[in-house]
């Protein structure tokens, strides 16, 4: 399949032929149509909330008397696959996003998990933007080779128009565009010093927030996992293919104002982020 065939509403930022996208749903409610809750409902919920938050708490706290035979807290690290190494992520930034990692696996799944936001972010929706994303995060020769499909999908006309953005790829005025990914986890499938592989789980936000808007902010979920290769001191992207989920049960939540949505977003920025 082609890059230009369909396109991934969020994360959908281009590849090889092997990469799977596809359009955003359009049909989706707008904004203060969530499914009403019954008040026994939301006791059960709350009740539910309250008592996962004790046992928490006193999971954490069990056994914190002993802290000789607990272990140190870098065994404690390794024991879990998501706890953070404590590593420093990176040292520089190029067009604003996070560079300079490390040599090593870490590295390749900080590099990943960055690279990830920006290829996401809502700046590739501008031409000037997106060509700095793609210089910086891909291999210099992929970057030159893949440039042309990148500006194909994200300036056509039809695509912009299905997803309620105006011909330069900027929002309806009065509505804010919003595409954004949230890192879950990582993992490296394989390493090879020059080379990585490293999946990235997510979820992922798009939409317009706005009044007015027929395509307001959705949640999704996805795994997109990334070829890097060391070149020139630093790890870089060379390819990647992406699939659905995995996805979460969600919860019975009413959903925001488009005020408030796009509030948050102004608000909230985002994180550099470390394995």
């Amino acid at each position: 399949m082609s890059l230009g065939d369909e396109h991934e509403a969020s994360g959908g930022y281009g590849g090889t032929g092997q990469t799977r996208t596809r359009l955003p749903d359009t049909g989706a409610d707008p904004y203060g149509t969530a499914r009403r809750r019954s008040s026994s409902r939301s006791l059960v919920t709350v009740v539910g909330v309250v008592v996962l938050l004790i046992a928490a708490i006193a999971f954490a706290n069990r056994g914190g008397g002993d802290s000789e035979t607990s272990g140190s807290g870098s065994d404690k690290a390794s024991s879990a696959a998501t706890a953070p190494s404590g590593e420093r992520p990176v040292v520089s930034k190029a067009a604003g996003i996070p560079t300079g990692y490390a040599h090593n696996e870490q590295g390749a799944q900080s590099a990943a998990t960055n690279y990830g936001i920006a290829l996401g972010s809502a700046d590739m929706y501008n031409t000037e933007k997106r060509h700095a994303i793609v210089n910086t995060v891909y291999a210099s020769d992929v970057a030159a080779a893949q440039l042309p499909a990148f500006d194909q999908v994200y300036s056509r006309a039809s695509f912009l128009e299905k997803i309620g953005l105006n011909k330069d790829g900027a929002a309806p005025s009065g509505q804010t565009f919003v595409s954004r990914v949230i890192p879950v986890g990582t993992k490296v499938t394989s390493f090879g010093g020059s080379t990585a592989t490293v999946a990235l789980w997510y979820t992922s936000l798009f939409g317009l927030s706005g009044d007015g808007s027929k395509n307001p902010v959705t949640e999704s979920w996805y795994t997109t996992t990334y070829e890097l290769k060391w070149v020139d001191g630093d790890w870089k992207v060379t390819d990647f293919t992406q699939e659905d989920g995995p996805v979460p049960v969600g919860r019975d939540q009413r959903a925001s104002t488009a005020e408030d949505m796009t509030k948050a977003v102004e608000e909230y920025g985002g994180y550099t982020y470390a394995r």
